[in-house]
């Protein structure tokens, strides 16, 4: 200890949940939740629906291409020429790898250095899917194409390049998919969540039906059609313009998606830190557990005590950098040694602190595998 677990008989049970919910679309896997080659490689075989992955990086495209993963669509802009570079070589030698746009400078960056290289470099649109609610901006900030016109500019210019291809859309309803609106001791804010969500449901639909319609009026193609992720699976999948959803915390199951009504996956991820100390009656000091997830800043990025069931963290101390103290009366007898096991609050920042993940099944460790971090990579 400490160590990170991969519950295996859970993951199976949530990539079927995770088919179930599906409507007969094709599954991306994020690797930014994964962040492990030979759980990829899993998840990947145990069905046909599941058929290429979402990278968050040109490098960590390019490591997975050597582990022969293919259809890599990288989900954010790359600006940096050598990067660039490095994906019109890999394309030249028949890799298929996706660069994401969403700008007229991004357009004309690619372009320049995929003419330069003499090769064609396909590329994907991002769409802005955020919706606006009596002025309130309800969604992520990321693509700057807002509406129609400006999106159907940017396909005109892709189309008219030699060395560019249209090669999909992507839309990400981030205020659906990535939003829980069942928060544990707030009913209102979660009832006014949920009236935001179905509103922006439909709003999400219309608007990329629309949008999608338009460029295959104009005559132009695309591979794919990409939409959602694991917290709105089962709206995106709905929808007839999509041809693929987006799928990857749903996976390990990290605590944020305990805070949805419509689905509930099981937790098969997570870490074990060892207690090494036992300052008081009913409190026990763990060594290390200060794993905080990314985002704003808030109580529901701490890690949280799994098993033993009823352990809590202290209010004034949190998960602590080199030690983490938790508070526990239950039946179970914890003594010096003694692992308690936590939950990340995101899926993918776990992988990050830890260098491989123990597999288990039946209550048994059954193997081991890397995570990025064990194959000395760190990709952003």
């Amino acid at each position: 200890m400490p160590f990170a677990y991969l519950d295996f008989d859970l993951l199976k049970e949530n990539i079927q949940w995770i088919l179930q919910a599906n409507r007969g679309k094709k599954i991306r896997l994020a690797t930014k939740s994964i962040r492990s080659v030979a759980v990829l490689k899993e998840i990947l075989r145990r069905s046909d629906t599941f058929q290429g992955v979402m990278c968050f990086t040109v490098a960590e495209a390019l490591y997975l291409a050597e582990h022969q993963l293919n259809d890599l669509l990288i989900g954010y802009p790359v600006w940096e020429a050598k990067q660039i570079q490095q994906v019109a070589k890999a394309i030249a030698n028949g890799h298929h790898i996706t660069l994401m746009v969403d700008c007229t400078e991004h357009v004309e960056r690619v372009e320049k250095i995929a003419r330069e290289a003499g090769v064609c470099c396909p590329v994907c649109v991002d769409m802005d899917m955020s919706v606006s609610v009596l002025g309130f901006h309800f969604g992520v900030r990321r693509s700057p194409i807002r509406t129609k016109e400006q999106l159907l500019q940017l396909v005109q210019r892709i189309d008219r390049s030699k060395h560019l291809r249209l090669d999909g859309l992507m839309g990400y309803e981030a205020q659906i998919a990535g939003v829980g609106d069942r928060i544990p001791g707030q009913p209102i804010k979660s009832a006014l969540i949920r009236r935001l969500k179905q509103h922006a449901v439909q709003r999400v639909a219309q608007q990329r039906a629309e949008w999608v319609g338009a460029i295959r009026e104009m005559g132009i193609a695309v591979r794919f059609v990409n939409g959602g992720g694991t917290g709105s699976l089962g709206t995106t999948s709905k929808e007839d313009c999509v041809t693929e959803v987006t799928v990857g915390s749903g996976f390990y199951s990290p605590l944020l998606f305990d805070q949805y009504r419509d689905f509930r996956y099981r937790p098969a991820a997570g870490f074990a830190v060892e207690i090494v100390r036992k300052p008081a009656p009913g409190i026990y000091t763990c060594a290390g557990g200060g794993y905080i997830a990314s985002g704003a800043a808030g109580k529901d990025k701490l890690p949280r005590p799994h098993l033993p069931e009823g352990a809590h963290l202290l209010p004034l101390e949190g998960a602590g950098e080199v030690q983490t103290p938790i508070r526990y009366r239950g039946p179970v007898p914890l003594d010096l040694g003694s692992p308690v096991f936590f939950r990340h609050s995101k899926a993918g920042e776990l992988c990050e602190r830890f260098d491989r993940l123990l597999w288990f099944s039946g209550g048994s460790v059954i193997g081991e595998s890397t995570t990025y971090r064990g194959d000395r990579r760190c990709f952003l």
